[in-house]
């Protein structure tokens, strides 16, 4: 009996708790709308200018020399990378780390692509000679690290640096690191070149 009257003072207590008091005006007001800021807004410098990437061959941005002082020893090699539209890409790999870099001209989207929900990665901004970096990793994926240069609108330089097999796995920080390193040396040959 003493129980049965536990409970009912219980749910008597949590039916004057369970929701809102109500608005003196009637109704609660609806929820805000979301901001109409996006975070490529938020967290893009401002570009400096516009570089476009329009009728570039990617094995040819990265100099001779620069492939030498990145360790891509072995001669680049162009193909289509279909998941960025078709987009003309190089990969180049080095003999002496076993990690490969790759160059992609994605004209199909603009950089803000990977700040969306909707492609679920973690990303961190930064910036390459003031043109907005977005160094990408995706959950789950530990042997590659991207980062995606924004050059014009609509359209974005990604680098991509692998671990391309090696006996002991390379870091992922590692491997940012080296992205970052291509795509510095990659922004400073397109800025001589346009």
């Amino acid at each position: 009996m003493r129980i049965t009257a536990l409970l009912i003072v219980a749910v008597a207590l949590a039916g004057c708790t369970a929701g809102p008091a109500p608005s003196s005006l009637g109704s609660s007001p609806p929820p805000p709308p979301p901001s109409a800021t996006s975070p490529s807004q938020l967290d893009f410098p401002q570009r400096p200018r516009a570089v476009p990437l329009d009728n570039l061959d990617p094995c040819a941005i990265l100099t001779p020399e620069q492939r030498t002082s990145l360790s891509l020893d072995n001669p680049p090699s162009a193909y289509v990378e279909t998941s960025f539209g078709g987009a003309k890409a190089c990969t180049i790999r080095s003999t002496t780390s076993g990690n490969v870099a790759r160059l992609a001209l994605v004209l199909v989207s603009g950089a803000d692509v990977w700040l969306s929900e909707t492609s679920q990665v973690d990303y961190t901004v930064s910036s390459i000679e003031g043109f907005a970096a977005i160094t990408v990793r995706t959950p789950d994926v530990h042997d590659v690290c991207n980062v995606e240069i924004d050059v014009a609108d609509g359209q974005f330089l990604d680098v991509m640096f692998r671990d391309g097999g090696n006996s002991t796995a390379v870091q992922q920080d590692h491997l940012c690191l080296g992205a970052q390193r291509v795509a510095e040396a990659a922004m400073a040959s397109l800025l001589q070149k346009r």
